[in-house]
């Protein structure tokens, strides 16, 4: 397994981390968010913050939109958890770091972390490198999407227990797939036990955007396509409300864009705002 623990993440969670920590570097107080240990984990080399997609003024709003995102699941995962749930799934987990951020509340859940084999071999081996344990109450779930492996039966397999609620996030994910795999996604979360919680984020298509955010995610949705990975799925917020409520969950609200802006950004001194364009689903079994 040495090669594959040498293969480091795709392009996408590498820029997220490093956004992350940008946003600690480029912008003042009050952070969204504080993570540097993504950073940690690429350990990018000292020039990163010298690439275009790292530069503090025109990438801003997509670096707000990303901790706006994560500050948000992990206010979600922090009242769930006072709430009683005690297992807490990420698909495409990517270089998350709730755990290592978040001991305390992090012993009090099971972690499962999903991504694909490659991924799941060279996190824990720079987990291990940096000096971070991998407790048992984190499991690391490797799952080859490209084989076919059903996600569900690996997360069983790990210790996933079906018959108690969870909290299953899945951030910038969506639009990879195709609308039929995110209905067959759906369906399969829908059927876990009463009371989980689903959130998910979705591009929204681009008439739905602010003119200014437009050009950006043509940027974005050329650098996809050029690197293999081409954004599939968009949805407009009443198509994914019909979409959660078709597959089968109870209870199913969008949660805006404007809303985390508003939540977590407004009356700053910086003018620090996300872009629009990705929005979440909260929905519940």
């Amino acid at each position: 397994m040495a090669h594959e623990q040498t293969r480091p993440p795709d392009h996408t969670a590498v820029r997220t981390a490093l956004w992350r920590a940008l946003h600690l570097e480029a912008d003042p107080p009050p952070h969204v968010i504080e993570d540097e240990i993504g950073l940690r984990l690429v350990a990018p080399g000292d020039d990163w913050r010298t690439r275009p997609d790292m530069d503090p003024r025109t990438t801003s709003g997509f670096r707000a939109a990303i901790v706006a995102r994560a500050r948000y699941i992990e206010d979600l995962i922090t009242e769930q958890a006072d709430r009683g749930t005690t297992q807490y799934v990420i698909l495409g987990a990517g270089l998350d770091t709730f755990a290592q951020r978040n001991p305390e509340l992090a012993s009090r859940l099971q972690i499962f972390e999903i991504d694909q084999p490659a991924t799941q071999a060279w996190k824990r081996h720079r987990l291990t490198e940096l000096g971070y344990r991998v407790p048992d109450r984190l499991h690391l779930v490797p799952v080859d999407f490209e084989a076919d492996e059903n996600w569900l039966e690996e997360l069983t397999r790990a210790g996933f227990d079906t018959g108690r609620p969870a909290v299953v996030v899945s951030t910038g994910v969506t639009m990879y797939l195709t609308k039929e795999t995110n209905a067959a996604t759906l369906r399969e979360i829908a059927g876990l036990a009463p009371g989980s919680t689903l959130a998910m984020t979705f591009l929204l298509p681009p008439e739905l955007l602010d003119d200014a955010d437009r050009p950006g995610l043509r940027t974005s949705k050329e650098g996809a396509q050029a690197s293999g990975t081409p954004f599939i799925s968009f949805y407009t917020p009443s198509e994914m409300l019909a979409l959660a409520r078709d597959t089968g969950f109870e209870d199913a609200r969008h949660v805006s864009g404007a809303l985390l802006a508003e939540r977590y950004f407004s009356g700053r001194a910086d003018g620090l705002r996300p872009s629009s364009g990705e929005d979440l689903l909260l929905a519940t079994v």
